[in-house]
């Protein structure tokens, strides 16, 4: 995800209503859907392209087009193991759930001036990590009732952003695209936050998004950290901070590289200005990414962040191309896997 320049618990799964209406808590906007999307291909290394449509993805008849307010400058988009994704705002953080069956749209959370909710994880006790951009903040939301339940400091006022997050032992880490360095928020209502410095084979460019989204591996014991300039992946130790190049094959780079998202060994990379998904199979030892197939799609229009559902894939169209105005139009779309 880029600055604006240039497992739920029952409890919380009874209490989601499915299919409700759109409630112009921040912004005014429509929940209904589209239809199914336009023709897309999905490129593989060799040139080949296979229509989507050859795999039918869960819920083959859900909408592929998801409304958002105008003016809600979308970045980030989270998805449980119920239909129901989340996504940010950028113009004042609120947070909105999309029913994936219906296209049923509602703000949960109404955010405040001068804040903005960028990559955000849902975890499986109701609440949302919520990366806070400049603001510097780690937000932690109650994804039933939209309270805030905390709010961790985690940079000073000015010259940082954070970014992305996501959910990893007891902690929900966050990345900083100004500075080296990862931050450990406690998954909870209560402990003390850490600050990992990023050191081994991290590379920081002043003046420039450097980290920018993030994942668990695999085994679930370290986590992966795109740099979006000049676009590298890395492979970081959760414990000691150091990170790892890991070797590119069948791509010289992953430039605006933003959000990640992993489904196995195969690992999803939103370019977002490059308007395409890079998909990447993880060798064991995360030391190598082969480049496997390329999605697009006519709809892509800046895409930020991903979140997969079923045979799906997730993502907002942040239009950082288009003015970002009170009556820009803003959407998110589905591609299948």
């Amino acid at each position: 995800m880029a600055p604006n320049h240039p497992r739920l618990s029952r409890r919380l799964l009874l209490g989601v209503a499915a299919g409700a209406a759109f409630t112009a808590a921040t912004a005014a906007g429509t929940g209904a859907a589209y239809g199914a999307s336009r023709p897309s291909g999905n490129t593989r290394p060799n040139g080949t392209t296979r229509p989507y449509g050859t795999s039918r993805p869960a819920g083959g008849d859900w909408p592929t087009e998801f409304p958002l307010p105008d003016g809600w400058l979308p970045e980030g988009i989270t998805i449980g193991s119920r239909p129901y994704a989340y996504m940010g705002s950028r113009a004042n953080g609120a947070i909105l759930r999309a029913d994936l069956r219906t296209g049923a749209t509602e703000v949960i959370h109404a955010g405040a001036p001068g804040t903005a909710s960028i990559g955000l994880k849902l975890d499986r006790d109701g609440l949302l990590y919520v990366a806070g951009g400049a603001g510097g903040t780690a937000g932690v939301i109650d994804a039933r009732t939209g309270a805030v339940v905390a709010t961790h400091p985690l940079t000073p006022p000015t010259g940082h952003f954070v970014n992305d997050t996501v959910l990893l032992g007891r902690s929900a880490w966050f990345t900083d695209s100004n500075e080296a360095v990862l931050y450990a928020v406690p998954r909870g209502r209560s402990g003390a936050v850490r600050a990992l410095p990023l050191t081994g084979d991290w590379v920081q460019t002043p003046g420039v998004i450097n980290a920018n989204g993030i994942v668990d591996t695999p085994d679930g014991r370290g986590l992966i950290v795109v740099s979006s300039n000049p676009g590298r992946l890395y492979h970081v130790d959760p414990r000691t901070g150091h990170a790892t190049e890991i070797a590119l094959h069948g791509a010289a780079d992953v430039a605006n590289g933003d959000g990640l998202a992993r489904v196995g060994h195969t690992l999803y990379v939103v370019r977002n200005r490059d308007n395409l998904v890079a998909a990447f199979r993880l060798d064991r030892a995360i030391r190598t990414a082969t480049l496997h197939h390329t999605i697009t799609d006519p709809r892509f229009d800046v895409p930020t962040t991903a979140a997969r559902h079923g045979d799906r894939l997730y993502l907002v169209n942040a239009r950082f191309t288009s003015p970002q105005e009170p009556d820009t139009t803003f959407n998110a779309v589905a591609v299948p896997l």
